[in-house]
């Protein structure tokens, strides 16, 4: 046990620090501290002594020089066992620290502000902060460090347990917590300079921003999973360190246990396609891939629409609606066994019907998510793409057979291209302009794809769109679409068989039109 003597205190979230300096100051612990620090505990009615009192030297260059000095840095490296640096230290007239109450400048909210300028942004880099949490977690064997106002409280009762000290595994933890901490915040400000060129104006923000040449990215666990895709892996969910998760990794879990490793999978598949629409939606989520997707007038009715187009595959299944739900959409999910249902908001007259399914999980999601790069994973190795961003518009598609599409085939088209683009590769859609028909996912040859998304289908597929979410490579998926009862084809083209593919189309008087982009999903 260390007994806590003396402390150091330069924060610039101020939340609890008072309350915390008080219980400091009972146990007979000296406090030292900087600018605005200093003012709100001296309001606060508590003895301060300013760091340029305890150095002997003034905050220089608008305080951008306080604490870096060797009467703080000296108290806070010292190793307290080592009778040269004990010596030294009374040679120098430094006296031990024996607890840093430190957390960093906002950078990270002075980069996320639209306009910013770089030299606002870049006055926001902590320096002084950053070094003395350094310094006392490398010496964590003598010296506590505290970044986290939300240990305040465990810290100030262990001291009052402890006779005003802390252990060392106090200690070690803190430190673990410090570093984690510098090294996000150093992570933020490389990845914010990152997006940033050289012109002859000055530093200015690329044009396109380009994939970092050094990808930092630090997490922090959210909370500890029941087990990964199967019960014999060890799982945990994560968030960048230091900001709010959005999406539905910082989801509200408002009943229900908490939602497993695969739940998320599924919860992120169903929160990403639903986006893509802005009437009403929703989408039923089974292993990643859509299995019913709707639009209407209501959540009600378009969750309905989206479950009968695959009854079955919704038992069991995830399901994200673009709306807050009413009663009505809750009594039409408690007819089936769902796992997680996910929105932006729910009504009390839903969660009152939800809340009686027992292992039912309900999440609300707030926000999109943020980040415009995916990472995943090789081995020892990561790839990182650009998010999937990009729609079609009616004025970017190219008709290439003879017969255009009709107004309601163009509507159905477009439906079916945007769940395309959230369902694995190889991918067929069969749709109206407002629900899916039939899906084939996940199949080795694309024909295949056509096949199964046919088979699949629960209600009559004559005179439905057909979307595929790459090139037909040969005639034949064309050639079983016909067969199935499709009117209407949209694809990306591409194929050294386009003309082939095309003629099939005439031949069997079905309409198709390129989009010119694909939708790749492994």
């Amino acid at each position: 046990m260390i007994p806590i003597r003396r402390a150091l205190l330069s924060v610039s979230d101020k939340t609890g620090l008072a309350d915390f300096a008080h219980c400091l100051q009972a146990a007979g612990v000296e406090l030292i501290s900087t600018g605005g620090t200093a003012k709100l505990l001296r309001a606060a009615g508590l003895a301060v002594k300013d760091v340029s009192e305890h150095t002997g030297f003034p905050e220089i260059l608008d305080g951008r020089v306080k604490t870096l000095h060797p009467k703080v840095h000296g108290g806070l490296l010292a190793l307290r066992d080592r009778a040269a640096h004990q010596a030294e230290m009374r040679s120098s007239g430094i006296v031990e620290i024996d607890l840093v109450v430190v957390n960093l400048y906002p950078f990270r909210e002075a980069a996320a502000r639209p306009g910013a300028p770089l030299e606002e942004v870049v006055e926001q880099i902590d320096i002084g902060g950053p070094t003395l949490v350094r310094s006392a977690a490398k010496n964590h064997t003598y010296v506590a460090v505290v970044t986290d106002p939300g240990d305040y409280a465990w810290i100030r009762q262990e001291m009052e347990t402890c006779g005003g000290s802390l252990s060392a595994a106090t200690r070690f933890v803190l430190a673990q917590k410090a570093f984690a901490l510098t090294a996000a915040y150093d992570g933020a400000i490389a990845a914010y300079l990152a997006e940033r060129a050289w012109s002859a104006e000055g530093v200015r923000k690329a044009p396109a921003a380009p994939l970092p040449g050094l990808d930092l990215v630090a997490l922090e666990k959210v909370r500890d999973l029941r087990y990964g895709e199967n019960p014999h892996q060890r799982a945990a969910l994560y968030r960048r360190a230091g900001r709010p998760a959005p999406g539905v990794a910082g989801a509200e879990l408002l009943h229900g246990k908490e939602p497993s490793y695969n739940n998320y999978l599924d919860a992120s598949a169903a929160w990403s396609l639903i986006l893509e629409f802005e009437r009403p939606a929703a989408a039923v989520i089974k292993h990643t891939n859509p299995c019913g997707a709707a639009q209407a007038d209501t959540p009600c009715e378009a969750y309905v629409l989206a479950r009968d187009s695959d009854p079955v595959s919704a038992f069991g299944s995830v399901v994200a609606c673009n709306r807050d739900l009413d009663r009505d959409t809750a009594r039409e999910l408690a007819a089936t066994f769902v796992e997680v249902v996910l929105a932006p908001g729910f009504s009390p007259e839903a969660l009152e019907v939800l809340t009686r399914k027992k292992n039912l999980r309900l999440l609300r999601v707030a926000e999109a998510d943020t980040d415009a790069v995916e990472r995943r994973q090789i081995g020892d190795g990561f790839l990182a793409q650009e998010r999937d961003s990009r729609s079609v518009r009616v004025d970017e598609l190219k008709t290439v057979t003879r017969r255009a599409p009709t107004p309601e085939e163009l509507e159905a088209l477009l439906f079916g291209w945007r769940v395309c683009k959230h369902v694995k590769s190889n991918a067929i859609v069969f749709s109206t302009a407002s629900r899916t028909l039939g899906i084939g996912a996940g199949q080795m040859s694309r024909v295949d794809a056509v096949k199964w998304g046919a088979l699949r289908a629960r209600l009559p597929l004559e005179g439905c769109a057909m979307a595929s979410d790459a090139f037909f490579p040969f005639p034949d998926g064309i050639v079983e679409a016909a067969a199935a009862g499709v009117r209407a084809v949209i694809q990306p083209g591409g194929s050294v068989r386009d003309a082939e593919v095309i003629e099939a189309a005439n031949e069997r008087d079905i309409a198709m039109v390129f989009t010119g982009i694909r939708h790749f999903k492994h």
